[in-house]
């Protein structure tokens, strides 16, 4: 990975960027396969940089997107989920070519901020991804009932929605129920009766559904998925979640959950990017093997 080409790039010729965006070549957000490997790369733009218990494990530019080309090499993966600046140095590497793109929308609500849940649209908007010939957007809603910054992320969310739909653009929305502790982190519920109302108040989002989709986690108790996803029929992948010492456990549950009738595929990021044993090629091979 060389850096400093990159940077030289990026300081004499930034319009390299646009142009590298407008000769990308593209392909349906939905192959023939009918379903998603997405790798995730968005977290440091919410100073999000810990796996694990690595702290800093994603500040490495460089070592991240090696990994990500890694992974994006690797045969069944779709495409990717980042921010703008992860994005930019992808194109100008040429690791996104006949890949999904997805652009992450808003990252204002920073890990561990006051006002985490007030959470602003600072990332790719909708005609952004429109001028770069990305492919979709995501967004995440983390909603809880105490605190007035989720009426404001609630409301923010409709309108980007419109505003995708009015492009004929996908969205992938993340919905949580969260709460704090005591300590005044927050702490996303995964409980089947909090899945089930997160997933219902994203669907109704927005003056269309039509360009709707779902990013979700697996339950707590994997066997409560077939109901929990009853709730809605818009098109679902499932995200990965922290990384935890039993991958081969996770492994397991989104085996379970890839059966059910609207889940189309996977998003996942840290724990395939950063799996325990170091190999990213055969986590993110392994992932692609569940689908």
């Amino acid at each position: 990975m060389d850096i400093a080409d990159l940077v030289r790039t990026r300081t004499h010729h930034p319009e390299a960027i646009a142009e590298a965006a407008a000769r990308r070549p593209r392909r349906p957000l939905v192959n023939d396969s009918g379903r998603l490997m997405i790798v995730a790369a968005d977290h440091p733009a919410r100073g999000a940089l810990a796996v694990g218990d690595r702290t800093f494990a994603m500040a490495g530019r460089a070592d991240l997107l090696e990994r990500l080309c890694l992974a994006l090499s690797r045969p069944g993966v779709d495409g990717v989920l980042a921010t703008a600046d992860i994005l930019d140095d992808l194109l100008l590497l040429g690791a996104l070519d006949g890949k999904v793109v997805i652009g992450s929308m808003n990252r204002g609500g920073l890990a561990g901020a006051a006002f985490e849940l007030d959470d602003r649209f600072t990332g790719h908007r909708p005609r952004d991804i429109e001028r770069l010939g990305f492919d979709a957007g995501k967004l995440l809603l983390r909603i809880d009932y105490d605190d007035p910054g989720s009426l404001r992320t609630l409301e923010s969310t409709a309108r980007v929605i419109d505003d995708m739909a009015e492009r004929r653009l996908p969205v992938f929305v993340e919905p949580f129920l969260c709460r704090r502790r005591d300590d005044g982190t927050l702490r996303n519920d995964l409980s089947a009766e909090a899945v089930t109302k997160s997933i219902a108040i994203a669907s109704g989002l927005g003056g269309s559904s039509a360009y709707t989709w779902l990013k979700v986690p697996v339950t707590e108790n994997p066997d409560d998925m077939a109901r929990v996803m009853e709730t809605s029929t818009l098109p679902a992948v499932l995200l990965g979640g922290e990384v935890g010492e039993d991958q081969e456990g996770a492994y397991e549950k989104w085996r379970g959950a890839l059966q059910l009738p609207t889940v189309q595929g996977l998003v996942v990021g840290r724990s395939l990017l950063y799996p325990a044993d170091g190999d990213v090629a055969g986590a993110v091979d392994t992932a692609v093997g569940l689908l």
